[in-house]
């Protein structure tokens, strides 16, 4: 299944360190290009941080339609005047999960306090709905799940994800406050990384338990919001032929296609060939799966 794939990555000199196909719940082709070990996941990170949110809602933490200033009182500025304080009522957690913050960069903080940073950050677009990729709701939606499980996200998804899928001692990155970084800087390696996939393929479920509400994936995973790409979920991009994707920059994905009882999960460190890589994978896998 793989020769093709392996001869087009070595001949277009991509820099792949290895890739797993998972058919039908059987992994039915591997090949590493370089030896297996963690590496960076880059934005792959912002889908754990939606399993995360699934599962703390599923257990009553707090809704979708909850709006920042209720988990965030302490952060928010004094000064604030009465428009930023109105606008904030509107970033609702479906707001962070969806990128719809237009008002939200992508860029990486460099202060000491990112919550009150972000929050001190006027938002008088928030009434229009428009996809803007950015770190920042990412990370106010891992530190939603910290503050009201009281507990660190990883170690929060330690026995309800990690430890089913036989995943242990999580690297990840932190703010200066403490949080979980929430967008980039878990890293795993890609049999890791494509068990995570088979959990969603299979909505939810794994190795004889419910492990994420079936609702969830779902609604995680079908578009929620229009892109340039097709449409983007809760942290998962919408991808062709009805899959989806957690995608992370250097080229590291994890591909679900439901139409295909299939998984494909790729690590890389690539410059700007993410998609000429993507295709490949469909030009030599997808078909023949």
């Amino acid at each position: 299944m793989l020769t093709e794939f392996k001869s087009e990555i070595i001949k277009n000199n991509f820099n792949v360190y290895g890739i797993v196909v998972i058919k039908d719940g059987i992994k039915v082709a591997e090949h590493h290009f370089m030896p297996e070990e963690r590496r960076q996941l880059y934005s792959v990170t912002k889908s754990f941080t939606s399993t995360a949110v699934g599962l703390a809602i599923s257990e009553g933490y707090f809704s979708i339609n909850d709006n920042v200033l209720k988990f965030f009182q302490d952060e928010i500025p004094k000064n604030i005047s009465p428009e930023h304080l109105k606008n904030l009522e509107k970033v609702t957690v479906e707001r962070l999960l969806t990128m719809s913050i237009q008002d939200y960069p992508f860029v990486r903080l460099t202060c000491d306090n990112w919550l009150k940073h972000i929050l001190s950050v006027p938002v008088p677009n928030i009434d229009e709905k428009v996809f803007q990729y950015s770190n920042w709701s990412s990370y106010l939606a891992g530190a939603i799940v910290e503050k009201t499980t009281k507990m660190n996200l990883i170690q929060y998804l330690q026995l309800r994800l990690f430890e089913p899928l036989g995943i242990e001692n999580v690297e990840c990155e932190y703010s200066p406050e403490g949080h979980f970084y929430g967008a980039t800087g878990m890293k795993l390696t890609i049999n890791e990384l494509s068990r995570f996939g088979q959990v969603y393929l299979q909505e939810g479920y794994y190795n004889g338990k419910q492990l994420l509400p079936k609702e969830w994936v779902a609604s995680a995973t079908k578009k929620q919001i229009e892109t340039r790409e097709g449409g983007y979920g809760y942290y998962f991009w919408r991808y062709k032929e009805n899959c989806y994707r957690a995608s992370g920059m250097r080229g590291q994905m994890c591909i679900v296609i439901p139409d295909k009882n299939a998984v494909i999960a790729v690590m890389s460190d690539l410059e700007n060939d993410s998609e000429e890589v993507r295709q490949c994978i469909w030009d030599t896998i997808y078909t023949k799966l």
